[in-house]
């Protein structure tokens, strides 16, 4: 069974991750596959759309599949997930900037690097079953695939909050949130499709009021604890007590500290310059140094290897932070041509 569909029907361009058992995980040739799909209809005037989906019932993308990058990195190559992470951001750039419609169907879990596909699109669908997250701090990770800057765009400082704990969202707070557009209810989507495919027009997408958002109720405690970049300052916030303590504290407890003082930085500087380049650089000053110089090893092995769920995090101070966070210079990435 092949790991993605690529295929053209009617006026659509159609994708569909297809890995149901690995709750369809995204892997290298998969992302190498999308980009050269959406490369190729870019100038194909038979293709006014391009519709992304996942097989299966419980997720459209759980998140990319890091098992070879533990390995690698378990010998002490490190260009693995360095080239892994190169690629794909360049594919998350390109479906920020895509010229024409791109249609996710985001049901069930779309996680980290399922986010960097299903959320940067133009039109990002969620239905009672979706549960959207960006939970790569717990494994030693900042957002990444360009999420810091869908999270800097949220109101408040609703994305530090989210970047740090890695809360999930149902749809209610995906939309509020800014992670997806419309709310309709599962029972349409295949017929929603069959529309689209077939009038290559996004006006057939009429969306249902959502359901309503724990986050917008949350949003003036997250303001008040978030607002600063400082981890040991919103701790401090936090101390205070409350609805929003009692949910948040023990999420931050378990994720990396290292990781949660980076992405809130992250999020910070991408506040004040929101283009998905800036975010794009940002993440990858430290996804390219995290295996070597971070606690990606082992937030993986407590998670997926060993699955203890009790990663030895390190301590970390200032100057681990700007070790993490420095230009890459020759390193950095380049963008060659046009997303």
């Amino acid at each position: 069974m092949t790991d993605i569909i690529i295929r053209k029907d009617g006026r659509a361009g159609l994708i569909t991750l297809n890995r149901p058992k690995a709750l369809n995980a995204l892997t290298w040739d998969m992302c190498l596959a999308i980009e050269a799909a959406l490369d190729d209809w870019r100038m194909d005037h038979h293709v006014e759309l391009i519709l992304i989906d996942g097989a299966g019932d419980r997720a459209f993308c759980s998140g990319g599949d890091i098992a070879d990058m533990y390995a690698s990195a378990r010998r002490g190559d490190f260009s693995y997930g360095q080239r892994f992470w190169r690629d794909e951001y360049r594919l998350n750039r390109k479906i920020h900037h895509y010229p024409k419609p791109i249609v996710t169907f985001l049901h069930g879990f779309t996680m980290g690097g399922g986010v960097g596909i299903g959320c940067h699109a133009s039109h990002r669908i969620v239905d009672a079953s979706s549960r959207i997250a960006m939970p790569e701090c717990s494994i030693g990770l900042v957002p990444d695939v360009g999420g810091s800057l869908i999270l800097a765009r949220a109101r408040g400082y609703l994305g530090t909050y989210l970047g740090l704990t890695g809360d999930r969202m149902d749809a209610g707070d995906a939309i509020y949130a800014g992670f997806a557009d419309h709310f309709i209810p599962a029972q349409y989507w295949d017929a929603l499709k069959s529309v689209l495919i077939t009038t290559g027009t996004i006006t057939a997408i009429k969306p249902t009021p959502p359901p309503p958002s724990r986050l917008k109720d949350w949003q003036g405690a997250i303001d008040t604890a978030f607002c600063t970049p400082d981890l040991p300052d919103i701790r401090a916030r936090l101390a205070e007590g409350g609805m929003l303590a009692d949910h948040a504290l023990p999420l931050l407890d378990y994720n990396a500290p290292l990781a949660m003082a980076v992405a809130a930085r992250i999020i910070a500087t991408v506040r004040r310059d929101p283009r998905i380049e800036t975010a794009l650089d940002h993440e990858f000053r430290y996804t390219f140094r995290c295996a070597a110089q971070g606690d990606f090893i082992e937030g993986i092995r407590a998670a997926i290897i060993d699955r203890d769920r009790h990663p030895r995090w390190q301590n970390y101070t200032d100057d681990d932070i700007t070790a993490m966070t420095a230009p890459l210079g020759k390193d950095a990435l380049i963008w060659e041509d046009a997303a």
